[in-house]
């Protein structure tokens, strides 16, 4: 019968666990020389190895020959204990066994001396999961236990552990590892399993188990439909999209292309893919694209790796561009969790995403004031004629020049008196604003859909979506647009807000009415 890889590699001794070198050689001390704790609690996420260790301990404190703190794995009691045949070590789970009365049956049996090895061991795993009546039926043998008793607790939620379980025990905390560590023992496996698995590859599914050593052998296994396991292998096998057709999808998002972008989203629809997975992938784009931009060097360590670097660095969109595409995409992914239509979700954020897409949204070229354009009427200026000088004769004096006060041009009229309604026009606050504004919310009011404005004689008119309106509406916002407007038209002004009209419906029908190639049925 066929055993899945993460049980058959599962790690026998301490020596064999990788990535947690500081607690393995910990506990091995401890067993080594006799000073072991009554109570241990192992923290970290899924497969870090605590359950593992726990097992692993659980043999060494009961071997009979033990190696330098390892159990020998060959006596009695150690292969007793791997088989299940020892029953005075117990492991529980504690997602399905949580209640009281499970805990109460567990301290009263707890009291016996174990029969046929040294030290009676209760693994109890996912631990959080125990009601609080649970915990302080367990607290008071936690506390003082008997010689021969020893508790081993694992949980991936320390915050859900009571403060007084946690102080009655000695903790561990794993640590998620590196793709580089995940990679290594993949290969290895991969080697006494007879496969042939490409570096690449190795890289990939390392970086895809997310810390986990199992999650890395279960995507092993999976991948393991021939004796050559490659990249396209790996791709494939995870139902991954692929990085060249959502490179393809990212570089049309960031052109703008509204129909490109649409046309890929189409076709990966029709090939099987989820609007919610393909959208994850695309993030997942963005997201390495962005960590290469914002920190060259160490942000290499960090990609997930199912895209390649030059395609990453290819981006034509800034770091703040990049970070409000990502903040769009998760907004659609949560709406698709209540949304009764996946695909329209996935086709709305694809035609938001080209069409407003952070700084490389549409520019609007900001109007001239009227006291700046040049007046058609005004004829220019005569040009200065010379009178010819007659010849022998000496050329008159200069005439004296006309006194200072008769130089002086008329001033011009005050800002105020020439500024009539409409002089300043919405996109020039817009620019004036470009800066002083977060970039997520000023990319927002650049859409028209979403926000307009209108400056009148004694303010400024901001009309907002509900969104919109409550990130825009703190004092600093309505300060930085009232000292704007007021620096433009020259005198005092102030600042209202009004909901954006248009009714239900009327975003969707003038957002989808921006792009040529969208009908409107």
């Amino acid at each position: 019968m066929y055993e899945a890889l993460y049980r058959k590699y599962r790690p026998k001794t301490f020596d064999d666990v990788v990535g947690q070198e500081y607690i393995t050689g910990t506990l091995k001390n401890q067993v080594r020389t006799g000073r072991l704790s009554h109570a241990y609690l192992f923290i970290g996420t899924r497969g870090t190895g605590k359950t593992t260790c726990a097992r692993i301990l659980a043999k060494a404190v009961n071997c009979e020959h033990p190696v330098d703190g390892n159990p020998c794995n060959q006596c009695a009691a150690c292969r007793g204990i791997e088989d299940g045949s020892i029953l005075d070590v117990v492991e529980l789970d504690a997602a399905s066994n949580n209640g009281v009365e499970d805990v109460r049956l567990l301290r009263d049996e707890a009291i016996f001396s174990p029969t046929t090895v040294r030290k009676r061991v209760y693994i109890i795993d996912e631990v959080h999961m125990l009601s609080k009546p649970a915990f302080n039926a367990l607290l008071k043998i936690l506390e003082e236990p008997p010689s021969h008793l020893m508790f081993i607790l694992a949980t991936t939620e320390l915050q859900k552990v009571l403060p007084t379980i946690l102080s009655r025990c000695q903790r561990h905390s794993f640590r998620r590892l590196d793709a580089d560590t995940v990679a290594g023992r993949l290969r290895y496996v991969a080697e006494q399993e007879g496969i042939r698995l490409s570096p690449e590859a190795a890289q990939l599914l390392g970086r895809l188990a997310d810390g986990g050593m199992r999650d890395g052998l279960s995507l092993l296994d999976q991948c393991i439909s021939s004796e050559s396991v490659t990249v396209e292998t790996v791709l494939n096998a995870m139902g991954l999209a692929g990085s060249y057709r959502i490179q393809k999808l990212a570089e049309a998002i960031a052109a703008g292309d509204t129909a490109g972008a649409l046309e890929q989203y189409g076709s990966l629809w029709r090939d099987g893919k989820e609007p919610a997975s393909l959208l994850g992938e695309l993030a997942g784009f963005f997201r390495d694209a962005l960590l290469l931009r914002l920190a060259p060097k160490g942000g290499r360590e960090l990609i997930s790796g199912a895209f390649g670097e030059s395609a990453l660095r290819a981006v034509s969109l800034s770091g703040e561009g990049m970070l409000w595409v990502l903040n769009t995409m998760q907004k659609y992914l949560t709406a698709m969790t209540t949304a009764g239509n996946p695909r329209l979700q996935g086709e709305l954020c694809m035609i938001e995403l080209c069409g407003t897409r952070g700084e490389a949204a549409p520019a609007r070229e900001p109007e001239t004031p009227p006291e700046r354009r040049p007046a058609a009427e005004a004829p220019p200026p005569p040009a200065k004629t010379e009178t010819p000088e007659p010849a022998g004769e000496t050329p008159p004096a200069p005439p004296e020049p006309p006194p200072a006060e008769e130089t002086v041009p008329p001033a011009p009229a005050p800002a105020a008196e020439k500024s009539g309604e409409g002089s300043v026009s919405w996109p020039q606050v817009l620019a004036a604003m470009e800066g002083r504004l977060p970039p997520g919310t000023y990319y927002q009011l650049t859409d028209a859909t979403q926000a307009s404005g209108a400056v009148t004689e004694r303010e400024l008119v901001l009309r907002l979506n509900p969104f919109l309106t409550a990130m825009v509406n703190t004092p600093e916002n309505i300060d930085r647009f009232r000292q704007t407007v007021s620096s433009l038209t020259g005198r005092p002004m102030e600042v209202r807000l009004e909901p954006l009209g248009g009714g239900s419906g009327s975003k969707l029908d003038d957002l989808l009415g921006r792009f040529s190639n969208i009908i409107i049925r």
